[in-house]
């Protein structure tokens, strides 16, 4: 009798201890949701979230806040700069005089001296519209002239131009300095003769340098030039020949009125 009392306390004491490890089952989602709100987020909460009175975090949120406007101030210069002719000008004209290696490369050099003519183009085209049609006709005419004429005396004349290197870049200083001095006087009063002055100056210098440059590719001077360079010699002659045509402009052109 005692055995079977003992045998049946162990029976009941066995299925509660089993009861006990068994996990109670998760209620559900109606259950566990019944009588709460559905969170709310709104923006009040997320800017309230941290101690503004922290002057460290206002610190850094005021770096990370101008940190992305300076991004996106660089990405908008960046894109209008690309689509600016006077940038492609500089970037094209910096590549082609400064790296050997893009142009002498074909067809990189040619699609590089194309990019530049066109930029080139458009600005010149931009000049000649603020002056007179007749004026700009008469500009060409005198710097075609001129350049022939230029072009035979290189090729025929036995006076070395390339040798006066440092008599140009003296020139070349001397101009400089003058169009700082031109900046600086000009926007508060128009001097006509002073800009007339600087313009006939230039006109000279780039006949100057004309001449040099056509002498550097006749190989028979003191300096000569490589003929794997024929794209940086096509791209000086040309910017000699633009530059003589825009300060003719200056000289005799008329502006519209």
């Amino acid at each position: 009798m005692t055995k079977g009392k003992l045998s049946i306390a162990s029976k009941v004491s066995n299925g509660s201890s089993v009861e006990a490890l068994v996990s109670p089952t998760p209620p559900s989602y109606e259950e566990a949701t019944a009588g709460t709100s559905a969170p709310c987020y709104n923006d009040v909460e997320t800017l309230t979230e941290f101690n503004w009175d922290d002057r460290n975090i206002r610190r850094i949120f005021i770096r990370k806040v101008y940190a992305i406007l300076m991004i996106q101030l660089l990405v908008t210069l960046s894109i209008v700069a690309i689509f600016t002719f006077c940038a492609v000008f500089f970037v094209t004209y910096l590549t082609l005089s400064c790296c050997s290696a893009p142009r002498r490369r074909f067809p990189w050099n040619l699609i590089l001296l194309c990019i530049f003519t066109l930029s080139l183009s458009y600005m010149t085209g931009m000049l000649s519209s603020f002056y007179n049609t007749k004026s700009v006709v008469m500009c060409l005419g005198i710097t075609a002239a001129v350049c022939l004429l230029v072009t035979v005396f290189s090729f025929q004349t036995k006076f070395d131009v390339t040798s006066y290197q440092g008599v140009l870049f003296v020139f070349c200083m001397v101009m400089f300095l003058s169009g700082l001095v031109l900046t600086v006087v000009l926007p508060f009063q128009y001097v006509p003769w002073l800009d007339a002055i600087y313009a006939v100056l230039g006109a000279i210098l780039f006949t100057m340098f004309l001449a040099f440059d056509t002498q550097l590719l006749m190989g028979n001077k003191r300096y000569t030039m490589s003929p794997e360079e024929y794209v940086f010699a096509s791209l000086n002659i040309y910017l000699d020949i633009i530059y003589i045509f825009s300060f003719f402009l200056q000289i005799f052109g008329t502006k519209r009125d």
